[in-house]
């Protein structure tokens, strides 16, 4: 019971990595307010938590309003007594380059994947000290470490994201409040499900990671838990990359081998 007794937030929750870090978070004696916009989806999750005899609460959230992230984070202290964890894992993601992509979505994947996290940490802050210390992690991607084609935005989002943990750590840690990044590599969520529905591009992706195939959402909610518990106690202003060796796999695959074809 590695969270017992810790009141919880985590964006997103209604499916894929935040559905299984809610259920992780539960399984380890959490109380988890599942939080997303779309609210039907929220109350699934809880509805398998409360099956499994977790305690949780589903709320609906859109992450880049600043009341509505304020209010979220007041449901939850008022809930549950206080807030020791914060998840901040909503995201989004839209295709293009610099040219293609409208200057609408760029904004629009700023706000949800950026703006969501300062908003997260501004109203969570406080409650944390009040509690003594507590956690924040954040979903960034290993798409914020190194440059995606077609995807500028979502990487420049996730960039901010990992530059953005290591400031609020800096500003916090004295305050016994860690903040840490999650840098997933492909994981099996719905947006990397519909990706990889061409045949051939699931093969280039799964030939880009050098276990040969794509995570788990519940392997990034393992580290989730970590990052949320004491033992992590030491950890903090970190992009944990879990990528199934993706990022230290050479693109050229093995010495003699004839170039993949992109």
């Amino acid at each position: 019971m590695l969270l017992a007794d810790k009141a919880t937030i985590v964006t997103g929750g209604g499916s894929g990595i935040g559905a299984a870090s809610a259920m992780r978070f539960a399984a380890e004696g959490a109380s988890v307010l599942v939080a997303d916009i779309r609210g039907h989806k929220a109350e699934q999750t809880v509805a398998e938590i409360t099956a499994q005899g977790g305690v949780a609460e589903a709320y609906e959230v859109d992450v880049a309003d600043d009341a509505s992230v304020a209010a979220m984070v007041a449901e939850c202290v008022a809930r549950f007594g206080g807030l020791d964890v914060i998840y901040n894992n909503a995201g989004t993601i839209r295709l293009g380059n610099a040219e293609t992509l409208s200057v609408e979505d760029w904004d629009l994947v700023m706000a949800v994947n950026v703006r969501s996290v300062f908003l997260g940490a501004k109203y969570a802050v406080p409650h944390l000290r009040a509690k003594g210390g507590g956690s924040i992690i954040n979903t960034a991607s290993i798409s914020g470490l190194h440059g995606d084609g077609n995807g500028v935005v979502y990487a420049a989002s996730k960039a901010a994201v990992i530059n953005l943990t290591r400031a609020l750590s800096t500003d916090y840690a004295r305050e016994g409040i860690r903040v840490n990044a999650i840098c997933p590599g492909s994981i099996e969520t719905p947006p990397v499900i519909r990706m990889n529905q061409d045949p051939d591009v699931l093969q280039r992706n799964l030939h880009a990671h050098a276990m040969g195939r794509l995570g788990k959402p519940e392997e990034i909610a393992n580290t989730a838990l970590w990052l949320a518990s004491d033992q992590s106690s030491f950890v903090s202003g970190e992009a944990i990359v879990v990528d199934g060796g993706l990022r230290a796999k050479s693109p050229i695959g093995n010495l003699g081998d004839p170039l993949p074809v992109r």
